[in-house]
């Protein structure tokens, strides 16, 4: 490996483009290429919603590519995105793909990647072409209606009766790597589908099968799926220093639970790789352990599975080095032209009053609305972050268990509560 992080030999550019990757389909297929070429790759996003720190994520890995002297091409599916409900016109799909270019550009400057093999293409610069038609046309003659349905099961939303549009998605991302001559395409587990439907589909066209890289999904801030329509479960990119302090402090972050823990994922796949190379620091005073260094993230993992790491200190530790990763996205795109081009594409829309045209009716407040339900409390432990505040678990009966938050520290003893039967109102919304 060379000292900028560059691979020299086929097996140094494979273990790069392997690393942190949950699945590779055609593995097999990576190493007769390396040995006459570098690896041509793409990676594609519908530009609907602002990206958020869990682009880090895909962009670690379009960094050990570029590192592995791969040719990277990075797809806005503007056509995919209008196809997706047609949530946004024409004219501000536009604006996004300008927005998406230009902070996709900027993170992967604020992790120090090359950008000489990197390119930008837009789909609807050859998704319209005739050659591209008939395509599409030829697999409408080869493919099922299951077989369109059951590729886009994780990634389109299903319904009893789905729209033509949601059918076609897959299709088209098939193509989509004959058409950008292409040996792989890199995207996350939830399209597996999609990839294996490619991998059946493009020989019948006469195309070739082409190698599949699928990351894990990364758990957003709240325990599931980060999204960009989730406003809590995510960290826009532009967020200030105090809005990602906010959120981090409201991040689910459970002691010595490693399975749904959005941070620790985030360190994984993003700090260790990017920014913590030489080891993840955990800040804290002499009382409490001092200040201590894991070398590398399983180290990370295991002191916290062993409640060695407490969680608000994780939270510390990853709200300063995302500082350091955001700081230079913020300084970017503190531009006249850059904020213009981030409110137009990102209008900030008025929320309707109920009553008004859209907007929501209010619900009659009646008793029936409220779900109560008697359920035992199992386990009753304090907040890692706030004095006056419990964290119990609680068995409402059929297997299924809250955890509830409640401010009873400091007048009800913890060994009280413990296996005692309460009322609990079961239909609030969720809370951080």
């Amino acid at each position: 490996m060379a000292e900028n992080g560059t691979a020299s030999s086929p097996e140094e550019k494979l273990e790069l483009i392997k690393r942190n990757l949950q699945e590779v389909l055609g593995e097999d297929r990576i190493n007769p290429i390396l040995k006459e070429r570098d690896l041509k790759i793409y990676w594609g996003t519908a530009t609907t919603g602002r990206p958020h720190v869990a682009y880090f994520v895909a962009m670690s890995k379009v960094a050990d590519f570029l590192h592995a002297g791969c040719e990277v091409t990075i797809l806005f599916a503007d056509l995919h995105a209008y196809l997706d409900n047609m949530k946004a016109p024409w004219s501000l799909l536009q604006l996004r793909e300008k927005y998406y270019e230009a902070i996709i550009k900027a993170m992967l400057k604020s992790i120090n990647v090359p950008l000489e093999k990197l390119k930008f293409v837009k789909g609807t610069d050859f998704q319209l072409s005739k050659e591209y038609t008939l395509d599409v046309y030829r697999l409408s003659s080869l493919v099922t209606e299951h077989d369109a349905r059951k590729a886009g099961a994780e990634v389109v939303k299903q319904v009893q009766h789905p729209l033509l549009s949601g059918l076609l998605y897959p299709g088209l991302q098939a193509l989509d790597e004959e058409y950008l001559k292409v040996d792989a395409q890199f995207g996350g587990v939830d399209q597996r589908k999609i990839f294996t439907y490619a991998e059946k589909y493009l020989p019948h066209l006469g195309y070739t099968k082409r190698i599949h890289l699928m990351n894990p999904m990364v758990p957003g801030l709240t325990g599931s799926k980060m999204s960009s329509s989730e406003e809590d479960s995510k960290i826009d990119l532009l967020d200030t220093a105090a809005q990602v302090k906010k959120k981090l402090k409201m991040a689910f972050c459970e002691p010595g639970n490693i399975t749904d823990n959005g941070l620790l994922s985030f360190c994984k796949h993003v700090l260790y790789p990017i920014t913590c190379k030489e080891g993840f620091t955990v800040v804290r005073k002499e009382e409490f352990g001092g200040n201590v260094t894991y070398k590398k993230y399983q180290e990370l993992e295991d002191a916290f599975a062993k409640e060695e790491v407490h969680p608000g200190d994780l939270k510390v530790a990853v709200e300063n080095y995302l500082n350091q990763l955001l700081d230079p996205i913020r300084k970017e795109f503190d531009t006249p032209e850059l904020k213009k081009l981030t409110s137009q594409a990102y209008p900030v829309e008025k929320k309707k009053k109920p009553g008004q045209a859209g907007g929501q009716t209010e619900e009659a407040i009646v008793p029936s609305r409220l779900d109560l339900r008697v359920g035992k409390i199992t386990k009753v432990e304090k907040h890692p972050d706030a004095d006056s505040l419990y964290v119990e678990t609680v068995d409402l009966g059929n297997g299924e268990e809250r955890t509830v938050v409640s401010g009873l520290a400091g007048l009800v003893p913890m060994e009280d509560l413990q296996d005692r039967l309460g009322v609990f109102l079961c239909n609030l919304k969720p809370q951080k």
